[in-house]
């Protein structure tokens, strides 16, 4: 069994309850107290205003590398057990608004995960060894693997090197997974040979069939390690963001620029005619992660250098239909910035709420894509944010 539940098999599944509308924000938080700790989960009515601390509040998770994703109304806390089995553990707003634990899964530790329909879909990615990519299903009200596969890796990337997968993203009724092609050996793992190409896989859903894999030379890969940089929009259209970040031996090799690419809807090919570059417009940064706005805008983290694994301190919107791009204002100075986590809440058209770290303390800043604007909102006291979610009850 790849997956357990804390729960007995005779006993019932919790179902999902009817919510009476309210909202409540979590943040998730990691102490900067010391060296090592979990994060703690709290919660909050109003991420614009006030402040809120780790010290006697939240629920302490169980591990550090704690990643969450949120469906069906449920919060899912995924720990990442660096090549050793993880836990997946599910949690709710009761009727009072207090956040419950509904049940604790021990899983394999995957490196891509994300909302499908009903389910979380989870890929475990070996580097070397495994030829296999592993996925599983969980359903988010039974909470319990539904399904399981195994996608060949080296057969997929078809040039001596594996496919490594960035992300997962639901494209219609389907999964469009973008990968890195790399050698999976050696001291260049995530070295590649074809730095200049990018690729997604298409697979069919729930069964996960592979269908085909769409490739364009005028991009490097799409996304980066564990980020996520493939987007549907509202009108099913599909904008792919590359950070031109391939590498071999240690060294950027790509010639290709950090640029944008698009796949039109029911279509498995890169528009031909499309192509928004992102480094000319920025004047020469590089896209290190963003967040959908709605209406065609993202919100880029930008960085004025190549970065394979480090979130960019500079925040820009792109309207990605009128190719525009805009700094945005009011977010602190990057070389003022520690941190900046990547795992943000859109809460309704233009509006982005993104965790920030300076020396002065770890921030929830409002984010205005219309406006290209910043605003600094609630102050987590004691920590540093590494996520912001919310639900309803």
């Amino acid at each position: 069994m790849l997956f357990t539940t804390s729960c007995n098999e005779d006993d019932p599944i919790p179902a999902v309850e009817e919510t009476t509308g309210t909202t409540k924000y979590i943040i998730t938080s990691t102490p900067t107290a010391s060296e090592g700790v979990a994060d703690y989960l709290l919660t909050t009515d109003d991420l614009t205003t006030g402040t809120i601390s780790t010290v006697g509040n939240g629920i302490e998770q169980d591990g550090t590398y704690r990643y969450y994703v949120t469906n069906k109304n449920r919060f899912f806390s995924l720990l990442y057990g660096q090549g050793n089995p993880g836990a997946v553990t599910t949690y709710e707003l009761n009727g009072q608004g207090k956040l419950t634990k509904l049940s604790n899964f021990q899983s394999e530790a995957v490196q891509a995960f994300a909302a499908v329909n009903d389910d979380i879909l989870m890929m475990k990615i070996p580097r070397s060894g495994d030829e296999n990519a592993s996925w599983y299903r969980v359903n988010a009200e039974q909470m319990q693997i539904v399904g399981e596969g195994k996608v060949n890796i080296v057969k997929l990337a078809g040039n001596g090197e594996r496919a490594h997968f960035t992300w997962l993203t639901q494209v219609g009724d389907k999964v469009y997974a973008p990968y890195m092609s790399i050698k999976g050996c050696c001291s260049d793992a995530f070295g590649t040979q074809y730095p200049d190409s990018s690729w997604v896989a298409v697979f069919s859903y729930p069964d996960m069939a592979l269908e085909k894999v769409i490739k364009d030379d005028r991009i490097s890969f799409v996304g980066r390690y564990f980020t996520n940089g493939l987007v549907a929009d509202e009108k099913g259209d599909a904008y792919a963001f590359s950070s031109s970040v391939a590498t071999s031996s240690g060294n950027y090799t790509s010639s290709k620029p950090s640029a944008v690419l698009k796949i039109n809807k029911g279509q498995t090919e890169f528009d031909q005619i499309y192509y928004f570059d992102l480094e000319q417009a920025s004047g020469g940064y590089h896209i290190t992660a963003q967040n959908y706005a709605g209406n065609g805008k993202f919100i880029l983290m930008m960085s004025d250098v190549k970065n394979a694994y480090g979130v960019g301190k500079r925040f820009a919107v792109a309207d990605v239909y009128a190719k525009t791009f805009t700094w945005v204002q009011g977010a602190p100075e990057a070389t003022a910035i520690t941190d900046v986590t990547t795992n943000n809440l859109v809460v309704e058209d233009g509006i982005a709420y993104i965790g920030i770290t300076t020396a002065e303390g770890s921030y929830v800043y409002k984010f205005d894509a219309g406006a290209a604007t910043a605003t600094q909102g609630i102050k987590v006291d004691g920590g540093k944010i590494t996520a912001i979610s919310k639900l309803s009850y």
